[in-house]
């Protein structure tokens, strides 16, 4: 099993450093999000300070980009880290892309399924030479002067995975790409019921095999050295999975485990404007079954309690405000979990 932390995203002159320490307790990556900071300029930072770490973003929103921005940057972010970058990608929500973005909103499965297929087409074009030819309903690509192909490149075609919830996303991310990261509110109920028949379902359309397909995320690790801080650590996961169970796009994930009445409950709240209201709503039983729970002594099982057999990567971070300190020997203890993913698909 793999694991992966996070850097400091508002100061990315301390991010180097961050990551060589990351690198030296033996996590297995970094991760880095969009929301408050771009989520490539730290991973090139990353890749700079490091030899050894899978550099992902978890996730860049694909649609405010062209594919060709997007294939550029990862071209250019695994030649500097000589082939440890991962795209991850997600299409965010309709209010997002339409009034913070300002981009066109339309279904997102087709336009993804469309969007990866064009980065592929482009990177060939840029490695064999051969004509760009991309013709699809919401991306057309024809246009690649000598000028603006980058140097080959002697490293694998980048791994895409997508950022998937509902079921019909979880297919898609099975069709396409390289693996699926999964949400943190997610229960293994909901993993076992939802995310692995539906991407069976894309497995069978594209010939993909389990073991060249990664499965990421889906829970919360709570851990620390004392009670005092994982309780610190629960407070501030219970407000998140308040959070995120407010948006009916999640509520999926509460009506597998039974929580049927949980979320519109929570919208209400968020409505009336008492966010403060949402972490005291979230009963224990749904706090156990979206995270591993224990000091760092006891959080090995709880790992593999919660997400053994079922994900290849797990998050130690969900947030790089709150970089994990996991000792160096119990992320190795936690690599030591088998998982079934391999090795991601050579599509050169």
């Amino acid at each position: 099993m793999k694991i992966f932390n996070t850097v400091d995203q508002n100061d990315l002159q301390k991010a180097g450093s961050m990551a060589k320490d990351v690198e030296s307790s033996g996590y297995s990556g970094i991760t880095t999000f969009e929301n408050r900071h771009d989520p490539f300029l730290p991973l090139a930072v990353c890749a700079a300070n490091t030899n050894t770490l899978e550099l992902s973003t978890g996730v860049a929103i694909a649609f405010l980009r062209s594919p060709m921005s997007t294939a550029q940057i990862a071209w250019d972010l695994s030649n500097l880290s000589k082939g440890r970058f991962i795209l991850g990608l997600g299409p965010q929500i309709k209010a997002h892309n339409e009034k913070r973005f300002s981009v066109p909103w339309s279904p997102p499965v087709p336009r993804l399924r469309e969007y990866v297929n064009s980065l592929r087409a482009i990177w060939t074009t840029w490695q064999t030479g051969c004509p760009l030819k991309f013709n699809g309903a919401h991306y057309q690509f024809s246009l690649m002067p000598p000028n603006f192909v980058p140097e080959k490149s002697n490293h694998r075609l980048t791994p895409v995975t997508l950022a998937a919830v509902g079921p019909k996303m979880l297919s898609l991310a099975g069709e396409v790409a390289d693996g699926v990261q999964l949400h943190p509110f997610c229960t293994r109920a909901y993993v076992e019921k939802c995310v692995l028949p539906q991407l069976e379902k894309g497995f069978k359309k594209s010939d993909m095999r389990r073991e060249n397909f990664e499965i990421s995320g889906g829970g919360f690790i709570v851990t620390g050295t004392n009670d005092q801080e994982v309780s610190e650590m629960i407070d501030w996961v219970r407000y998140r999975i308040g959070f995120y169970a407010s948006t009916p796009a999640y509520w999926p994930v509460l009506e597998h485990s039974g929580y049927d009445d949980l979320g519109p409950k929570l919208n209400r709240l968020t409505k009336e404007g008492k966010w403060d209201k949402l972490a005291e709503n979230i009963p224990d039983d749904l706090l156990h079954e979206c995270a591993a729970i224990g000091r760092h002594e006891y959080i090995v099982d709880e790992i593999k309690k919660r997400f053994s057999g079922l994900v290849d990567t797990v998050q130690a971070s969900q947030s790089y405000e709150k970089a994990a300190t996991i000792p160096s020997e119990i992320v190795t203890e936690i690599k030591q979990i088998p998982s079934p993913f391999l090795a991601f698909k050579d599509r050169r």
